[in-house]
Protein backbone atom coordinates (compact mmCIF):
# COMPACT_ATOMS: atom_id res chain seq x y z
CA UNK A 1 0.00 0.00 0.00
CA UNK A 2 1.43 3.80 -0.48
CA UNK A 3 2.55 6.08 1.77
CA UNK A 4 1.26 8.90 -0.11
CA UNK A 5 -0.72 11.19 1.71
CA UNK A 6 -4.59 11.43 1.00
CA UNK A 7 -5.59 14.70 -1.64
CA UNK A 8 -7.42 16.77 1.24
CA UNK A 9 -10.19 19.94 0.62
CA UNK A 10 -8.25 21.28 3.66
CA UNK A 11 -5.04 21.30 1.32
CA UNK A 12 -6.60 23.07 -1.60
CA UNK A 13 -7.52 25.97 0.30
CA UNK A 14 -3.72 26.63 1.80
CA UNK A 15 -2.29 26.19 -1.79
CA UNK A 16 -5.33 28.64 -3.27
CA UNK A 17 -3.92 31.29 -0.44
CA UNK A 18 -0.42 30.75 -1.61
CA UNK A 19 -1.42 31.28 -5.01
CA UNK A 20 -2.99 34.30 -4.61
CA UNK A 21 -0.28 35.65 -2.13
CA UNK A 22 3.07 34.13 -2.88
CA UNK A 23 4.04 34.46 0.41
CA UNK A 24 3.35 32.13 3.60
CA UNK A 25 2.96 34.84 5.36
CA UNK A 26 0.26 36.62 4.14
CA UNK A 27 -1.47 33.14 3.76
CA UNK A 28 -1.20 32.30 7.32
CA UNK A 29 -2.65 35.20 8.43
CA UNK A 30 -5.89 35.31 5.56
CA UNK A 31 -6.20 31.17 6.92
CA UNK A 32 -5.54 32.46 10.57
CA UNK A 33 -2.91 29.74 10.87
CA UNK A 34 0.98 29.32 10.85
CA UNK A 35 4.14 30.03 9.04
CA UNK A 36 4.94 26.25 9.56
CA UNK A 37 1.36 25.04 9.13
CA UNK A 38 1.06 26.85 5.49
CA UNK A 39 4.36 25.01 4.56
CA UNK A 40 3.65 21.96 5.60
CA UNK A 41 -0.38 21.35 3.98
CA UNK A 42 1.72 22.66 0.43
CA UNK A 43 4.39 20.18 0.87
CA UNK A 44 1.28 17.59 1.88
CA UNK A 45 -0.31 18.39 -1.23
CA UNK A 46 2.50 18.29 -3.60
CA UNK A 47 3.22 14.59 -2.47
CA UNK A 48 -0.28 13.52 -2.80
CA UNK A 49 -0.72 14.74 -6.23
CA UNK A 50 2.73 14.14 -7.01
CA UNK A 51 3.89 17.34 -8.73
CA UNK A 52 5.68 20.23 -8.13
CA UNK A 53 3.31 23.54 -7.56
CA UNK A 54 5.34 26.21 -6.21
CA UNK A 55 9.26 27.23 -6.90
CA UNK A 56 10.47 28.25 -3.44
CA UNK A 57 12.97 31.59 -3.34
CA UNK A 58 13.61 34.10 -0.78
CA UNK A 59 10.86 36.20 -2.25
CA UNK A 60 8.15 34.45 -1.52
CA UNK A 61 6.18 30.92 -3.44
CA UNK A 62 5.85 31.43 -7.47
CA UNK A 63 3.89 28.86 -9.01
CA UNK A 64 5.08 26.47 -11.19
CA UNK A 65 3.37 25.82 -14.96
CA UNK A 66 1.50 22.75 -13.76
CA UNK A 67 1.02 24.80 -10.76
CA UNK A 68 -1.03 27.60 -12.63
CA UNK A 69 -3.09 25.10 -14.27
CA UNK A 70 -4.64 23.78 -11.17
CA UNK A 71 -5.82 27.12 -9.96
CA UNK A 72 -8.28 26.81 -12.19
CA UNK A 73 -9.52 23.69 -10.83
CA UNK A 74 -8.84 24.54 -7.38
CA UNK A 75 -10.94 27.76 -7.18
CA UNK A 76 -14.10 26.03 -8.82
CA UNK A 77 -13.76 23.09 -5.98
CA UNK A 78 -14.22 26.15 -3.89
CA UNK A 79 -16.47 28.10 -5.60
CA UNK A 80 -18.61 24.48 -5.20
CA UNK A 81 -17.70 24.07 -1.73
CA UNK A 82 -18.55 27.87 -0.87
CA UNK A 83 -22.69 26.73 -2.70
CA UNK A 84 -22.88 24.09 -0.91
CA UNK A 85 -22.61 25.59 2.52
CA UNK A 86 -24.85 28.85 1.08
CA UNK A 87 -27.69 25.51 0.63
CA UNK A 88 -26.90 24.72 3.33
CA UNK A 89 -27.00 27.56 5.75
CA UNK A 90 -29.31 29.86 6.86
CA UNK A 91 -30.01 32.93 5.50
CA UNK A 92 -27.67 35.10 8.03
CA UNK A 93 -24.52 32.82 7.06
CA UNK A 94 -24.91 32.87 3.78
CA UNK A 95 -21.68 35.09 3.15
CA UNK A 96 -18.38 34.07 5.11
CA UNK A 97 -14.67 34.76 4.88
CA UNK A 98 -12.35 37.15 2.77
CA UNK A 99 -12.05 39.67 0.60
CA UNK A 100 -9.79 41.46 -0.99
CA UNK A 101 -10.71 44.51 -2.63
CA UNK A 102 -8.11 47.05 -4.46
CA UNK A 103 -9.22 50.77 -5.31
CA UNK A 104 -7.56 54.09 -5.50
CA UNK A 105 -6.83 56.23 -2.91
CA UNK A 106 -9.32 59.16 -3.29
CA UNK A 107 -12.24 56.05 -3.86
CA UNK A 108 -11.44 54.21 -1.06
CA UNK A 109 -10.80 57.34 1.80
CA UNK A 110 -13.84 59.47 0.78
CA UNK A 111 -16.32 57.13 -0.38
CA UNK A 112 -15.65 53.41 0.38
CA UNK A 113 -14.72 54.45 4.13
CA UNK A 114 -17.99 56.49 4.80
CA UNK A 115 -20.18 53.31 3.91
CA UNK A 116 -18.45 50.21 5.62
CA UNK A 117 -20.39 50.37 8.57
CA UNK A 118 -23.14 50.13 6.10
CA UNK A 119 -21.59 47.15 4.58
CA UNK A 120 -20.91 45.31 7.97
CA UNK A 121 -24.30 45.59 9.24
CA UNK A 122 -25.20 43.43 6.29
CA UNK A 123 -22.72 41.17 5.91
CA UNK A 124 -21.63 40.44 9.80
CA UNK A 125 -19.40 37.63 8.88
CA UNK A 126 -17.61 38.72 6.09
CA UNK A 127 -13.97 40.32 6.26
CA UNK A 128 -12.40 42.72 3.75
CA UNK A 129 -8.80 43.57 2.94
CA UNK A 130 -8.91 47.24 1.12
CA UNK A 131 -5.47 47.99 -0.78
CA UNK A 132 -4.52 50.95 -2.21
CA UNK A 133 -1.71 50.90 -3.66
CA UNK A 134 -2.91 49.92 -7.15
CA UNK A 135 0.09 49.93 -8.95
CA UNK A 136 1.27 47.14 -7.75
CA UNK A 137 -2.33 44.89 -7.90
CA UNK A 138 -3.35 42.92 -10.23
CA UNK A 139 -6.44 40.56 -10.83
CA UNK A 140 -4.85 38.06 -13.38
CA UNK A 141 -1.90 37.80 -10.56
CA UNK A 142 -4.98 36.73 -8.05
CA UNK A 143 -3.18 39.85 -6.05
CA UNK A 144 -6.90 41.41 -5.52
CA UNK A 145 -10.21 39.29 -6.09
CA UNK A 146 -12.46 42.79 -6.70
CA UNK A 147 -10.93 45.77 -8.31
CA UNK A 148 -12.16 49.52 -8.94
CA UNK A 149 -10.28 51.21 -11.69
CA UNK A 150 -10.24 54.36 -13.51
CA UNK A 151 -9.91 52.75 -16.91
CA UNK A 152 -12.51 50.02 -18.64
CA UNK A 153 -10.38 46.83 -18.40
CA UNK A 154 -10.31 45.13 -21.56
CA UNK A 155 -9.86 41.57 -22.86
CA UNK A 156 -9.53 38.24 -20.52
CA UNK A 157 -11.99 36.77 -18.36
CA UNK A 158 -13.48 39.69 -16.22
CA UNK A 159 -16.56 41.00 -16.17
CA UNK A 160 -16.50 45.08 -15.98
CA UNK A 161 -19.09 47.42 -15.04
CA UNK A 162 -18.85 51.12 -14.43
CA UNK A 163 -19.62 52.09 -11.05
CA UNK A 164 -20.20 55.95 -11.40
CA UNK A 165 -18.86 59.28 -12.89
CA UNK A 166 -16.95 61.48 -10.97
CA UNK A 167 -16.23 65.10 -12.09
CA UNK A 168 -12.95 67.14 -11.07
CA UNK A 169 -12.34 70.97 -10.95
CA UNK A 170 -9.37 73.13 -10.57
CA UNK A 171 -9.02 73.87 -6.95
CA UNK A 172 -7.30 76.74 -5.05
CA UNK A 173 -7.29 77.52 -1.36
CA UNK A 174 -9.22 80.88 -0.18
CA UNK A 175 -5.93 81.91 0.95
CA UNK A 176 -3.82 81.15 -1.90
CA UNK A 177 -6.44 82.45 -4.27
CA UNK A 178 -6.28 85.84 -2.50
CA UNK A 179 -2.82 87.02 -2.56
CA UNK A 180 -2.43 85.56 -6.04
CA UNK A 181 -2.72 87.26 -9.53
CA UNK A 182 -6.07 87.11 -10.85
CA UNK A 183 -6.96 84.15 -13.06
CA UNK A 184 -9.85 84.94 -15.69
CA UNK A 185 -8.83 82.76 -18.54
CA UNK A 186 -7.30 79.45 -18.76
CA UNK A 187 -3.89 81.04 -19.83
CA UNK A 188 -3.53 82.86 -16.65
CA UNK A 189 -3.45 79.13 -15.13
CA UNK A 190 0.22 79.08 -16.20
CA UNK A 191 1.00 82.04 -13.72
CA UNK A 192 0.51 79.61 -10.96
CA UNK A 193 2.01 76.70 -9.37
CA UNK A 194 0.90 73.43 -9.91
CA UNK A 195 0.07 70.17 -7.51
CA UNK A 196 -0.23 66.76 -9.50
CA UNK A 197 0.70 63.32 -10.02
CA UNK A 198 4.33 62.07 -10.60
CA UNK A 199 4.11 61.79 -14.13
CA UNK A 200 6.31 58.51 -14.52
CA UNK A 201 3.97 56.97 -11.62
CA UNK A 202 0.21 57.47 -12.94
CA UNK A 203 -0.88 54.12 -13.25
CA UNK A 204 -4.31 54.69 -15.40
CA UNK A 205 -5.12 56.96 -17.84
CA UNK A 206 -7.30 58.25 -16.32
CA UNK A 207 -5.14 60.38 -13.97
CA UNK A 208 -2.97 61.76 -16.78
CA UNK A 209 -5.24 65.39 -16.90
CA UNK A 210 -3.09 68.38 -16.47
CA UNK A 211 -2.98 68.23 -20.58
CA UNK A 212 -6.69 68.81 -20.42
CA UNK A 213 -6.93 71.84 -18.38
CA UNK A 214 -3.99 73.57 -20.38
CA UNK A 215 -0.66 71.85 -22.41
CA UNK A 216 1.81 73.98 -21.22
CA UNK A 217 1.25 73.53 -17.39
CA UNK A 218 4.03 71.70 -15.77
CA UNK A 219 3.69 70.84 -11.96
CA UNK A 220 5.65 72.91 -8.75
CA UNK A 221 4.99 69.67 -6.53
CA UNK A 222 3.98 66.30 -7.39
CA UNK A 223 2.80 63.09 -5.11
CA UNK A 224 1.88 59.59 -6.20
CA UNK A 225 -0.33 60.37 -2.79
CA UNK A 226 -4.19 62.23 -3.74
CA UNK A 227 -3.80 63.03 -0.02
CA UNK A 228 -0.62 64.43 -0.42
CA UNK A 229 -2.12 66.54 -3.12
CA UNK A 230 -5.08 67.51 -0.78
CA UNK A 231 -3.44 68.46 1.67
CA UNK A 232 -0.70 70.67 0.04
CA UNK A 233 -3.41 72.20 -2.15
CA UNK A 234 -5.33 73.49 1.43
CA UNK A 235 -2.29 74.58 2.68
CA UNK A 236 -1.29 77.15 -0.32
CA UNK A 237 1.29 75.68 -2.20
CA UNK A 238 -0.84 76.06 -5.29
CA UNK A 239 -3.24 74.96 -7.27
CA UNK A 240 -4.42 71.52 -7.58
CA UNK A 241 -7.08 69.30 -10.01
CA UNK A 242 -9.48 67.59 -7.59
CA UNK A 243 -12.25 65.17 -7.88
CA UNK A 244 -15.67 67.15 -6.51
CA UNK A 245 -16.83 64.12 -4.47
CA UNK A 246 -13.83 65.15 -2.06
CA UNK A 247 -12.73 68.70 -2.63
CA UNK A 248 -16.09 70.07 -1.79
CA UNK A 249 -15.86 68.70 1.90
CA UNK A 250 -13.44 71.80 2.35
CA UNK A 251 -14.83 74.94 2.60
CA UNK A 252 -11.08 76.59 2.48
CA UNK A 253 -11.18 75.22 -0.96
CA UNK A 254 -12.67 77.26 -4.24
CA UNK A 255 -13.06 76.48 -7.78
CA UNK A 256 -11.30 78.56 -10.27
CA UNK A 257 -12.72 78.95 -13.33
CA UNK A 258 -16.02 77.39 -12.49
CA UNK A 259 -18.44 76.84 -15.28
CA UNK A 260 -15.32 76.27 -17.99
CA UNK A 261 -12.96 73.68 -16.53
CA UNK A 262 -14.84 70.62 -15.76
CA UNK A 263 -13.22 67.25 -16.35
CA UNK A 264 -14.98 63.74 -16.43
CA UNK A 265 -13.75 60.41 -15.17
CA UNK A 266 -15.08 57.52 -14.64
CA UNK A 267 -14.54 54.44 -11.56
CA UNK A 268 -15.50 50.81 -12.50
CA UNK A 269 -16.20 47.96 -11.09
CA UNK A 270 -13.68 44.72 -12.28
CA UNK A 271 -13.56 40.53 -11.25
CA UNK A 272 -12.91 37.56 -12.75
CA UNK A 273 -15.95 35.98 -13.93
CA UNK A 274 -15.33 32.27 -12.20
CA UNK A 275 -14.88 34.68 -8.83
CA UNK A 276 -18.33 35.79 -9.23
CA UNK A 277 -19.82 32.87 -8.17
CA UNK A 278 -18.35 33.15 -5.29
CA UNK A 279 -20.98 34.56 -2.92
CA UNK A 280 -18.83 36.54 -0.54
CA UNK A 281 -17.45 38.02 -4.01
CA UNK A 282 -20.62 38.68 -5.36
CA UNK A 283 -21.84 40.12 -1.86
CA UNK A 284 -19.24 42.84 -1.85
CA UNK A 285 -19.60 43.33 -5.82
CA UNK A 286 -22.66 44.24 -5.34
CA UNK A 287 -22.51 46.14 -2.45
CA UNK A 288 -20.40 48.64 -4.34
CA UNK A 289 -22.79 48.94 -7.35
CA UNK A 290 -26.07 49.21 -4.92
CA UNK A 291 -23.63 52.12 -2.87
CA UNK A 292 -22.66 54.14 -5.75
CA UNK A 293 -25.61 54.22 -7.83
CA UNK A 294 -26.98 55.47 -4.61
CA UNK A 295 -24.65 58.25 -3.84
CA UNK A 296 -24.53 59.40 -7.08
CA UNK A 297 -24.98 62.99 -5.27
CA UNK A 298 -21.53 62.49 -4.17
CA UNK A 299 -19.54 62.12 -7.12
CA UNK A 300 -21.39 64.58 -10.16
CA UNK A 301 -21.85 68.35 -9.02
CA UNK A 302 -25.22 69.77 -9.30
CA UNK A 303 -24.10 71.87 -12.50
CA UNK A 304 -22.85 68.57 -14.23
CA UNK A 305 -26.52 66.97 -14.06
CA UNK A 306 -28.53 69.91 -16.33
Amino acid sequence: MSNRPQFTWDDLQFFLAVARTGQLSTAARQLRSSHATVSRRIDRLESALNVKLFERNPRGYVMTGMGTRFVETAEKMEQETERLRTDLADGSMTQRGVVRLSAPEGFSNFFFATVLAQFAARHPHLSLELVTIQQIMSLSRKEADISVVLDEPKGGPYLAEKLTDYHLQVYGSRDYLARSAPIATRDDLLMHPFISYIEEMIFAPGLDYLGDVHPRIKPKFQSSSIFAQLTATRNGLGLCILPYFFASRYPELQIVLPGEIDLKRHYWISCHRDLLQSPRVRAVFDFLREAAAGEDARFVPPWAKR
